[in-house]
């Protein structure tokens, strides 16, 4: 017997009527899907000329594997893995295999959505609620982000955090460092295989930093941060004066060589020396390692005159760490930094004039930025 029912289903409040994103995946799918046929008939290609016996195929194509969803930036999307079959292998040993590049074996989700966990973090998400977050991007209950799977990503990070703190650094060659570290971090370098002394290090006024250099590395050149210089002479100064002081310690810092800028500094101290002794004194005590840049390639000044390159990555680190205080374990923090340190280093500055690296490293001197060419002996003027 059949019933009219009038009954309507209504949609539910968590329930998102989005079409287009439907769109979306489907089409991802089906992208998802003749990518893995092409790249299992690319591999059968490689190995058709592999027979048996009686003539046939050794490798042959072998259904599917089950379906599983993998989540992706549009949400989860369903697809199941191409197996292929060796009929002629003798044991494991000899099994000739295909692992998919695209789809590997035990994938769930792709390789953005782990980078975008220690971002989430970065933006104010604690641990607890990446699930919450993700659920309009990827879907009802956000499949497998769940806290447990942040869990185990957090153990895959340690073991990726302790291999990068032991990596051996025997075949690495640095001409610069700047750093903002103490003794032991130098330390460990050098034993780790960091042999060869930076010709010259970046950084502020931390005492304790450049005391520990001379100490590992005796030979590297100090330069001074300018940024931090230049806040370090504005404190000494009231308000009214310190956009006109900072314009003439631009004259410093940008002069196009080294006389232009001692001549800068010269005139900066007989400008301000009367009525703001502290302020020239706090310029003037550290004039060598400021101008240092100038026996380096012009090209490489921007990157040298302050520690900026690297310090704007750790400012949003410092900034996240400390909005967040107390809602993570200090390891998960310290794995969560890391991540994010690592993917920041990608977007780092490029240092200009890398032609130039070469040239410094087998000690050829540069004067005002300029390689000094030597004459030959015998060369009339």
């Amino acid at each position: 017997m059949n019933e009219t029912s009038n009954i309507v289903a209504l949609r539910q409040p968590d329930d998102i009527d989005d079409p287009l994103t439907n769109i979306l995946r489907a089409g991802a799918r089906q992208l998802l899907a003749q990518a893995v046929e092409i790249e299992v008939e690319t591999f059968l290609a490689t190995v058709k000329d592999l027979k048996l016996a009686d003539g046939r195929a050794r490798v042959v194509r072998h259904g599917y594997g089950p379906a599983r969803t993998i989540a992706t930036g549009i949400g989860p999307v369903e697809v199941a893995r191409a197996k292929i079959r060796d009929r002629g292998a003798a044991g494991d040993s000899e099994r000739i295999r295909f692992s998919s590049a695209i789809l590997p074996l035990w994938a769930r989700r792709t390789r953005s959505l782990d980078a975008l966990l220690p971002v989430l973090y970065l933006r104010g998400i604690s641990t607890g609620d990446f699930q919450e977050a993700l659920t309009a991007l990827l879907g009802k209950d956000a499949p497998n982000l769940s806290p447990a799977v942040i869990g185990r990503l957090t153990a895959e990070w340690q073991s990726e955090y302790e291999r990068w703190q032991k990596r051996d650094l025997s075949a690495r060659r640095y001409v610069y460092e700047s750093a903002q570290s103490w003794r032991e971090l130098l330390i460990d370098v050098k034993q780790r295989g960091l042999q060869i002394a930076p010709e010259i290090a970046v950084g502020d006024g931390a005492l304790g930093f450049w005391k520990a250099l001379d100490e590992v590395f005796p030979g590297t050149r100090h330069q001074r941060c300018w940024v931090h210089k230049t806040v370090n002479v504005l404190d000494k100064v009231p308000l009214s004066v310190q956009a006109n002081m900072k314009k003439d310690l631009r004259e410093v810092y940008w002069a196009p060589n080294r006389a232009a800028a001692e001549a800068a500094i010269d005139v900066f101290a007989e400008k301000y020396r009367a009525k703001y002794g502290r302020a020239v004194e706090c310029l003037a005590k550290d004039r060598d390692a400021l101008l240092a840049f100038y026996d380096f390639p012009a090209e490489h000044w921007d990157h040298l005159r302050t520690t900026n390159p690297i310090e704007s990555v750790f400012a949003t680190v410092r900034h996240r760490t400390v909005r967040t205080k107390g809602a993570l374990s200090s390891t998960t923090a310290r794995l969560m930094v890391f991540k994010l340190v690592i993917a920041a280093s990608k977007t780092w500055r490029r240092l200009k004039g890398t032609n130039q690296l070469p040239k410094v490293i087998a000690g050829v001197r540069f004067n005002d930025g300029i390689e000094v060419i030597h004459m030959p002996a015998n060369h009339a003027a």
